[in-house]
């Protein structure tokens, strides 16, 4: 039932977008804004909300143009859209992002997700509870049953089974009595952890956020050690002759925008400037979406319906008015 009551919030809202953007576009407010809606879940949720926000309170025309990391920056240097790129990862874009920022073409906010994407190892919150030793891992090198003698890796292919590895080989796991089972599949790496937190089994491996299920179990993330770059660099490459131990660094997660679209439209670029969510609230998000089959439109209604405490500020006094009407 909240789902259909959500639903039809987004509905009404939606029809009532029209009239709003143009009455706001004649008073010089707010045109038209185009983002990159970016093929994954967190960042789904996030254009929605920024629409949704954008539409309503600004009175904005939002258009998402479906998307993904390379072709975004791609169509931004060659056509000069979209306007905005959000949940956007530099690290995958390549030297072509870091052009386009020293010609002045796009111009970088913020980091929409704080403190970015986090990776690493880890173990249910419960076991870390009972045993805070295993909270490092030098603890879980000298306690190796405690978390059932096992590492869960990543499946074959991913950029994080390298890592793995190469972090399994400087550390001499296997040595130390950790059976290294490499999953076939993100399904089954995911299955086996719900099952064990469900359960109430250890369970020890790789994981990343935002995520569904991150947002669904409690785990408690292992400490490698500190981030040393030049090791990180070393452990990204395959089978390399000798690894040392780094942690796995958080990955930035940004939101952009082109130079004209921000010099052009100073409240809504200041609108991106402030819309950030905490990493482990987008992990939740994506982890109720789940559980009630909700639409990524859903779950955009469903995050402003229930965490006025972290968007009011994001928008103007002006927002917050026409907003306070739908979001009560």
């Amino acid at each position: 039932m909240r789902s259909i009551a959500l639903a039809s919030t987004a509905l009404v809202a939606t029809l009532s977008l029209p009239m709003a953007a143009q009455a706001q576009d004649e008073a010089g407010q707010c045109g038209e804004v185009s983002i990159a809606q970016m093929g994954w879940a967190a960042a789904e949720v996030t254009t929605e909300i920024a629409k949704f926000l954008l539409e309503q309170g600004y009175g904005c025309d939002v258009s998402l143009v479906q998307s993904d990391t390379v072709p975004a920056v791609t169509s931004v240097a060659e056509n000069g859209e979209p306007d905005v790129l959000t949940n956007f990862w530099p690290n995958s874009a390549g030297s072509a992002y870091e052009t386009l920022k020293e010609q002045g073409t796009m111009k970088e906010l913020t980091s929409v997700l704080t403190p970015g994407g986090v990776e690493g190892w880890w173990i249910p919150t419960s076991l870390a509870e009972e045993h805070p030793e295993l909270t490092t891992i030098e603890g879980i090198l000298e306690n190796p049953e405690l978390v059932g003698g096992r590492f869960n890796n990543c499946p074959d292919g991913w950029g994080c089974r390298v890592v793995s590895d190469n972090l399994i080989r400087a550390l001499d796991m296997e040595d130390h009595g950790i059976e290294i089972f490499n999953h076939g599949s993100g399904e089954t790496l995911a299955t086996s952890m719900g099952a064990a937190v469900t359960d109430g089994e250890p369970w020890f491996g790789y994981y990343w956020g935002p995520t569904v299920p991150m947002g669904m179990y409690d785990m408690t993330r292992v400490e490698i050690g500190e981030v040393d770059e030049e090791a990180i660099i070393d452990l990204s490459t395959p089978d390399f002759a000798d690894p040392q131990v780094s942690e796995f660094p958080t990955a930035p997660i940004l939101t952009t925008v082109t130079t004209d679209f921000a010099d052009e439209n100073p409240e809504v670029t200041e609108f991106f400037t402030k819309m950030s969510f905490p990493t482990d609230t987008m992990s939740g998000l994506l982890a109720w979406s789940e559980e009630n089959n909700a639409s990524a439109q859903e779950t955009a209604v469903y995050f402003l319906t229930e965490n006025t405490d972290i968007w009011a500020d994001w928008v103007n006094d002006t927002a917050t008015e026409n907003l306070s009407a739908l979001l009560q």
